[in-house]
């Protein structure tokens, strides 16, 4: 009996079909996206879930290209529209640069060729039938001739334009030793700086000289010494304070300002004095005639007006700088307080 039981039992419960609802139970398993393949268990469902995937369909693939490219495009056309603005602005420094120096050039040339052709020509009245020679012999001689002749009738006029030349061309030398291109000087910078000796450095020099004659009339070997000394102490410190002040005025900088850089500057410029005008007025007060004294001086002033006016604007630039940097602190701490604790 429990044979026929065993018997029985195997041939009731033998290994069942496969039972179609029951796969469809069963779970779906996928690879990896980056694969972009699917595995299932069920084949039959393979159209049906690649259907349902979109993100792996091309039109999407191609729909998002588009979009990216879009973007990059729309962001290359933000990025270019500052660089073509500089790209502008470039353009426009560079044309006012050249117009600047084409302006330039012209005053120079246009200045040295009438200054050339007066000395040359001061004999064109009688040079007929001279040589390139003779010309060139007498126009010294004949052109110191009529300065002497300009001093008698108007000494101070004189003088005042000795000093206008010398002070333009120095502050000219004064640029281009500062490292500015020949002809790209700031015009402003030349033309205070010559205002300032046409104005006042000729006319007062003129009558220091007379003052300082009188004050020492007397013809013994220390008079050369104590003008010397005279000039360096009183005459130095108020001339170079009334081009330091002058010269603040004309840049429209306040008078704080002005006392400021006065201040800085007044010692180190008399002292600095010190290295180059005992020598030179040595000769002014030894040798020189009275009516002559201011020409030479003029030409021993080409020197120190480099030095004054490039010393003057390294003080101002600076200072100007300094206020810019302190302008931009605190505007952006006020842009960003400081939290409170």
């Amino acid at each position: 009996m429990s044979v026929f039981t065993s018997i029985s039992t195997r041939s009731l419960s033998p290994s069942s079909p496969p039972n179609p609802i029951s796969e469809l139970k069963k779970p779906l398993t996928l690879s990896s996206p980056s694969s972009k393949l699917f595995t299932l268990s069920n084949p039959s469902l393979n159209f049906t879930i690649a259907a349902r995937t979109r993100p792996f369909l091309p039109i999407n693939a191609v729909t998002e290209d588009i979009e990216v490219d879009t973007a990059d495009e729309n962001s290359d056309n933000v990025e270019d529209k500052p660089s073509t603005t500089r790209e502008s602005e470039g353009i426009k420094n560079i044309t006012s640069t050249s117009s600047d120096r084409l302006l330039n050039a012209a005053i120079v040339l246009g200045a040295g060729t009438l200054a050339i052709t007066k000395l040359l020509t001061i004999d064109h009245d009688y040079w007929q039938g001279w040589t390139l020679y003779e010309v060139l012999r007498y126009a010294p001689e004949h052109n110191w001739i009529a300065y002497e002749e300009a001093l008698k009738k108007n000494p101070v006029f004189a003088k005042m334009v000795i000093s206008w030349i010398v002070y333009s061309l120095g502050d000219w030398i004064a640029q281009c030793y500062e490292g500015r291109p020949l002809f790209e000087f700031d015009r402003t910078r030349m033309f205070r700086s010559g205002l300032v000796g046409f104005t006042l450095h000729g006319s007062l020099s003129h009558y220091y000289y007379q003052i300082c004659e009188a004050l020492f009339p007397f013809k013994d070997w220390w008079v050369v010494p104590a003008k010397v000394a005279f000039d360096q102490t009183v005459w130095a410190a108020v001339w170079n304070s009334i081009y330091y002040m002058v010269l603040g005025l004309l840049r429209l900088e306040s008078p704080a300002d002005i006392f400021h850089e006065l201040k800085a500057t007044f010692w180190p410029m008399l002292t600095a004095g010190w290295k180059l005008w005992p020598f030179a007025h040595v000769i002014t007060y030894g040798v020189i005639p009275l009516e002559q004294r201011l020409l030479w001086v003029d030409c021993v002033e080409l020197i120190w007006v480099t030095i004054l006016s490039t010393y003057s604007n390294e003080k101002s630039e600076s200072r100007i700088s300094e206020a810019s940097v302190k302008a931009e602190s605190s505007s952006s701490t006020n842009e960003f307080p400081m939290e409170e604790e």
